[in-house]
């Protein structure tokens, strides 16, 4: 879930302050961390290209193979369950708590679960990026959710979260969707606060689930013999 943001006003007075100093002049300039993202920041719609598609599906498949290692290193486990670390991302506590609690109510064949940094599959980590919230991955196996600050002031941040996550799952962006349809993203505008995935969204996680983690697990033990 990426996004063009226009320079906030707080950016804009720092570059002036910038190009006053370089021509011989002096400013008062707040000594100060970058400021908090302005609540009066625009954004225009989201748009997504063919690499944040690839970037989102090979997130997905270095997931899927790590809980399958995982598990064909113990095969008396129940269930397919997806460990995540939250340590990295504490401003968005609830909303993970929340957008992880509602996918697992939504989807039978995976689960997410918290855990520690070095038993995680993925991450979730925060901070500012022009580039808004996304998913990515080394492609070896570990990836990490960022939620951008000013992109979860913009828009319902639950959304925002639980959007992201469906990317762990397998789920590619569709922002044409209306506004209850998760994937759609930031598509619907800043007043959609759907964060719960429709039937076709939750059908096709629990899809992948069931033949690519399949797969993968029969690669991995094929490496485990």
């Amino acid at each position: 879930m990426r996004l063009r943001t226009r320079m906030p006003k707080s950016a804009r007075v720092a570059a002036i302050a910038l190009a006053l100093a370089g021509a011989g002049l002096s400013t008062a300039v707040p000594a100060s961390a970058a400021p908090a993202p302005e609540s009066s920041v625009s954004y225009v719609k989201y748009e997504g290209s063919s690499e944040e598609a690839k970037a989102n599906r090979a997130f997905f498949e270095a997931v899927i193979r790590s809980v399958a290692e995982k598990r064909a290193a113990n095969p008396q486990a129940a269930a397919v369950t997806v460990v995540y670390d939250a340590s990295r991302a504490p401003t968005f506590a609830g909303q993970i708590a929340r957008s992880t609690s509602i996918w697992n109510g939504a989807v039978a064949n995976v689960k997410l679960q918290s855990g520690s940094a070095s038993s995680a599959d993925f991450s979730y980590r925060e901070g500012n990026d022009p580039r808004g919230s996304y998913a990515s991955t080394n492609g070896h196996g570990s990836g990490y959710i960022f939620l951008d600050y000013a992109q979860n002031q913009q828009y319902d941040s639950t959304r925002v979260t639980a959007h992201e996550t469906g990317h762990v799952l397998g789920l590619p962006d569709h922002y044409s969707g209306p506004c209850s349809e998760l994937m759609s993203g930031g598509g619907p505008g800043t007043s959609c606060t759907n964060a719960n995935p429709n039937a076709a969204e939750r059908a096709r996680v629990d899809q992948l689930w069931a033949n690519g983690f399949a797969e993968a697990l029969d690669k991995a033990l094929g490496k485990a013999r």
